[in-house]
């Protein structure tokens, strides 16, 4: 799993998230919230957490005893925190490959022609700090 940071990144720079079930998140609200809650990891569900969309936006509506203090939260104050598998499908066209060194895992894509690699102990990560670069590159 990605680090809470990376995925604010990710978000910050554009990168749009369309809940679907299995996928994980924490919560970013901006009123005061126990710090332990924001921290909490949930996964989106058809029994416990779903995805409603309405014309004025997405919610992710907590089903009942899942989290007691939330009936629903807006998409806006939710961080995804995509998979490994997840950021390798956003990479497309651009993933080259990923390799075991001796201390991290080093992701290779290429744009332009050119190739770039990020390394990072989690696979996760450094699937994400390119996908950080591959969207900073393109918008």
């Amino acid at each position: 799993m990605i680090s809470r940071e990376l995925a604010l990144e990710l978000r910050e720079a554009g990168l749009a998230w369309h809940p679907s079930s299995g996928d994980r998140f924490q919560l970013n609200l901006t009123n005061d919230v126990e710090p332990e809650v924001e921290a909490d990891v949930f996964t989106v569900s058809e029994m416990t957490i779903e995805p409603h969309d309405y014309a004025t936006g997405t919610i992710l509506g907590f089903n009942g005893t899942t989290e007691w203090a939330l009936d629903s939260v807006d998409l806006a104050d939710a961080v995804w925190l995509p998979r490994e598998e997840q950021l390798r499908d956003l990479l497309r066209a651009t993933f080259r490959a990923l390799r075991r060194l001796e201390d991290a895992f080093e992701v290779e894509i290429e744009l332009a022609g050119e190739r770039l690699r990020f390394e990072h102990p989690d696979p996760a990560e450094a699937y994400g700090m390119a996908l950080l670069e591959l969207i900073g590159r393109t918008h």
